[in-house]
């Protein structure tokens, strides 16, 4: 039995090395849909206790054990809770280095871009502990933009446990992300949506398939914990006429504008405090929210009670005015000062007031007119207008309200609105995606030209040629024989402890028949010859099309680490193949 256990062993390692290699190309969606439901179940997992943390902390101290109770806190508790929060939360993220803050769906963005989807998991930790800080203190933050960046970091930590390639983690950080906005809202196509539209910014047959598993598979291990019921109170919808298009057209505009008037706040506070000490920052954050909460309460925590309320009516038009600005100032306020929370569940509570608002004053101007549908109708079509303004995300949006209102009446104005918000803050006022401009404001851009879209789903070993030798660069007869009865395709040449060309091994043969000296040189016979550099196995084409142009080589060589640290060469990957991989 001991002496089977090794090959029982080697056995194992070579499945677990085929597998690797398998996801390293786009088509192993047997394997894909694996990880997929793997990494929606651990994202889901993550969420639930994210939630959990946050709901029984809040019940164990607002009035009534409700956990968005904050309108029932008095004056002093108002306003002090906030700046309690925030001391908590600068004193945290000072303890920390200053890369392991960034936190929040820009962090995962940026480490799409930059970094292959590798999220470190200190950063996860943070995100988990600041934010829920921040949202039990009242602050006005989101929890799914924190959510977003757990659920990514758990796919990422996941593929990065299994020793995947790079394309496999993108792929995972793609399904953390579906997972967290399904689990999130109860809504799995949004989720879904929002990954390919919002954060990885492509759509894929073979991206598709592991995102909306990791999407169902979150969305059902968060139904059995809390239940199939949608984040918010749907009161029954009914569109009144096609006459009441031109006021959802008008909607759309006013809320295109707020749209366009957050990302411009938040711009503003995120360039102008840039160079303040963090502390103090949070700080100011937390004494502008706690301000603010004095005669707006509701502005407080993630608020979706009073989204609940604006649905339903029961707000009065000169309310909704006041908390829809507070509420906006308030989170550019926070976020721009570097609060770690989300911006997607506050630009969902500014678009039901704002909307809801909207369905007051139209009901005011057309009275006794059945042209004007109820508030409600307006708070769902304010909803998915912020959002798709915000993020430029109009079908993750649309998607987003049709989830939540199970109803194929919004489809139609919902279309409209999102439409004419989005194109108010992109053109009109020349707004893009808050994530990109917080991007941007890092000094950082999201390349994500097609070029770039094909390369990074593809690993390199699915690429390279694996018909290679090494061998240092004197080489005799015999050995040269030997070497070349193994019909490799080049010969890796080692000079002075590295490798630094690439021989073609017919030119080697050649030589071996044309003359009669017993040893060669390999860099000085006649022959054609590649300039090479090193490149990892687990990574992409884009980082190999990237090392490729930052060497100045015309191949890569790809390699592993063995237990002893030496390099294991797989195959050579010349320019000519990547750029074959895209054409």
């Amino acid at each position: 039995m001991n002496q089977n256990s090794p090959t029982n062993h080697s056995r194992y390692r070579r499945f677990i090395d085929h597998q690797r290699l398998r996801l390293s190309s786009s088509d192993a969606l047997i394997q894909f849909a694996i990880l997929g439901v793997l990494s929606g179940l651990c994202a889901g997992g993550v969420i639930i206790l994210f939630r959990f943390l946050i709901e029984t902390t809040q019940a164990s101290f607002l009035p009534q054990g409700s956990t968005e109770n904050y309108e029932a806190l008095d004056l002093v508790m108002r306003f002090s809770i906030p700046l309690f929060g925030a001391a908590i939360v600068a004193l945290l993220l000072h303890s920390l280095k200053n890369e392991d803050r960034q936190v929040g769906v820009v962090h995962v963005m940026e480490r799409l871009s930059y970094h292959q989807g590798r999220l470190p998991w200190k950063n996860a930790v943070a995100q988990f502990v600041s934010a829920a800080i921040c949202i039990i203190s009242g602050h006005s933050v989101g929890r799914e933009g924190p959510a977003v960046h757990l659920g990514a970091a758990s796919g990422s930590v996941l593929g990065q446990g299994l020793g995947l390639h790079n394309n496999t983690i993108r792929t995972l950080v793609g399904c953390g992300t579906a997972a967290a906005i399904a689990a999130s809202f109860n809504t799995p196509l949004a989720g879904v949506i929002f990954a390919m539209e919002v954060v990885m910014m492509e759509y894929t047959i073979a991206g598709f398939t592991p995102v909306i598993l990791a999407a169902v598979s979150a969305t059902t291990l968060t139904r059995v914990v809390y239940g199939s019921a949608p984040a918010f109170i749907i009161p029954p919808l009914e569109f009144g006429s096609l006459l009441e298009l031109p006021y959802i057209l008008l909607t759309g505009i006013v809320i295109g504008t707020l749209a366009a008037l957050f990302v411009h706040l938040l711009q503003i506070f995120t360039d102008n405090f840039e160079q303040t000490p963090l502390w103090k920052r949070i700080m100011f954050a937390g004494l502008i929210v706690g301000v603010l909460a004095i005669p707006a309460p509701e502005i407080m925590g993630i608020g979706y009670d009073t989204v609940d309320a604006a649905m339903m009516g029961s707000i009065s038009i000169s309310i909704l005015l006041i908390i829809t600005l507070f509420k906006l100032v308030a989170t550019t306020a926070g976020l721009g000062l570097g609060l770690p929370g989300g911006l997607i569940g506050p630009t969902l509570f500014i678009g039901a007031t704002a909307g809801s608002a909207m369905g007051h004053i139209g009901m005011i101007l057309i009275p006794e007119s059945h042209f004007i549908s109820s508030e409600g109708f307006y708070a769902i079509i304010g909803m998915g207008a912020m959002m798709g303004a915000t993020l430029q995300a109009p079908l993750a949006a649309l998607v987003a309200i049709l989830e939540l209102t199970y109803n194929y009446n919004i489809i139609l104005p919902g279309m409209l609105a999102i439409i004419a918000a989005g194109m108010t803050s992109s053109e009109l006022f020349n707004k893009g995606s808050v994530f990109l401009m917080l991007l941007k404001a890092r000094g950082l851009d999201y390349r994500n030209d097609p070029i770039a879209q094909s390369l990074r789903r593809v690993g390199v070993a699915s690429a390279m040629e694996r018909g290679i030798a090494a061998h240092p660069r004197e080489i005799s007869r015999e050995s040269a024989e030997i070497l070349l009865a193994e019909t490799p395709h080049w010969i890796l040449i080692e000079d002075d402890g590295h490798y630094v060309s690439a021989l073609t091994a017919a030119d080697l043969k050649h030589s071996l028949e044309q003359g009669d000296e017993q040893s060669f040189d390999l860099i000085k016979i006649p022959g054609r010859r590649l300039q090479v550099a090193a490149i990892h196995l687990r990574e992409t084409l884009q980082e190999a099309y990237e090392a490729i142009g930052q060497h100045g080589v015309e191949a890569l060589y790809v390699y592993t680490l063995n237990a002893a640290g030496e390099q294991r060469i797989h195959g050579l990957l010349t320019r000519e193949r990547v750029e074959a991989s895209y054409r």
